[in-house]
C-alpha cells in the first residue's frame, strides 16, 4: 500500500521514501470523504469502497515533518517541495512532466502544452499532428476504452485516436495490434493496411481455388468504406471493389455460382 491511513487508532502500512507507484510527491492527501491520508487518489480508490474527489481536497500532510496544512506546493514548516508540478485545481503534485491544466478537459494533462490542442467536438486534448486530420465523434473521450473498459478521459494513459475516430488507451491499442488490426467497436481498419492488402493480392493470385469454387461469387460488406459489392469467393480474403480493402465480411444471402447468373 502506497499511503498511510489512520482511523480509530488503526494505521495502514507506511509509504515508501517518497510518493507512490503513480506519482512522485512529498505529501499525503487528506481525503475529505473519510479523513484518511493517502499518497494519491488512485491509492485511495484501490483500498476504499468509494472514490476520492480530487477537487475537494483541502489539506495535505508533509511526509518529512508530518505537518497537516492547507494544500499548497511547499510545506509551511520545513519548506519541503511537495511537487515540482502543482495544480491548485486538481491538487496534483508530481515531478515535472511538462504538465498543464486544460480548462476544457477540467483536469491536468501531460504536455508540453504547445504540443496539444483541445478538440471541442471530441472533448479531449489531442496531439497537434492530428489537428484537422482526425475524424471527430461527439464527446468520444467520455466513453470507456472498449478493450479494458476503463475510463479514458481521466486516465493517466495516453489515448490513441483510430482512423474511425474511436479512442483506445495507447497501451490497449498496442496490445490489440498483436492479435488484430480492426477497431473493436466498428471493425474499421485501425491503421493503414495498404501495404498488406497489396501483399494479399499477390497471395490470392498465387493460390487458385479448387475447381468447384472458381466460379463462385459472394456479396460482401466492406468494414472500411461500408460499401457492398459482389466478388469472387476466395478462402484467403475477398477484396472490396470500391476501396480495395480486404477488411470485408460476407453480407448474407446465398453464395452464387457464375454459371447461375
Amino acid at each position: 500500500m502506497a499511503a498511510t491511513a489512520q482511523e480509530d487508532g488503526v494505521r495502514s502500512p507506511a509509504p515508501g521514501p517518497r510518493g507512490c507507484e503513480h506519482y512522485d510527491r512529498a505529501c499525503l492527501l487528506k481525503a475529505p470523504c473519510c479523513d484518511k491520508l493517502y499518497t494519491c487518489r488512485l491509492c485511495h480508490d484501490t483500498h476504499e469502497d468509494h472514490q476520492l474527489d480530487r477537487f475537494k481536497v483541502k489539506e495535505v500532510q508533509c511526509i518529512n515533518c508530518e505537518k497537516l496544512q492547507h494544500a499548497q506546493q511547499t510545506c509551511e514548516d520545513c519548506s519541503t517541495l511537495f511537487g515540482e508540478y502543482y495544480c491548485s485545481i486538481c491538487h496534483l503534485f508530481d515531478k515535472d512532466k511538462k504538465q498543464y491544466h486544460c480548462e476544457s478537459c477540467g483536469i491536468c494533462r501531460i504536455g508540453p502544452k504547445e504540443d496539444f490542442f483541445h478538440c471541442l467536438k471530441c472533448n479531449l486534448c489531442l496531439a497537434m499532428t492530428l489537428r484537422g486530420k482526425h475524424k471527430c465523434i461527439e464527446n468520444v473521450s467520455r466513453q470507456n476504452c472498449p478493450i479494458c473498459l476503463e475510463d479514458i478521459h481521466t486516465s493517466r494513459v495516453v489515448a490513441h485516436v483510430l482512423p474511425c475516430g474511436h479512442l483506445l488507451h495507447r497501451t490497449c491499442y498496442e496490445e490489440m495490434l498483436k492479435e488484430g488490426y480492426r477497431c473493436p467497436l466498428c471493425m474499421h481498419s485501425a491503421l493503414d493496411m495498404t501495404r498488406y492488402w497489396r501483399q494479399l493480392d499477390i497471395e490470392v493470385a498465387q493460390t487458385p481455388m479448387p475447381s468447384e469454387y472458381q466460379n463462385v461469387t459472394v456479396d460482401i460488406l466492406c468494414n472500411d468504406c461500408n460499401g457492398r459489392s459482389t466478388v469472387q469467393f476466395h478462402i484467403l480474403g475477398m477484396k472490396c471493389k470500391l476501396c480495395d480493402s480486404y477488411n470485408t465480411a460476407q453480407a448474407g444471402g446465398r453464395t452464387v455460382s457464375m454459371d447461375e447468373q
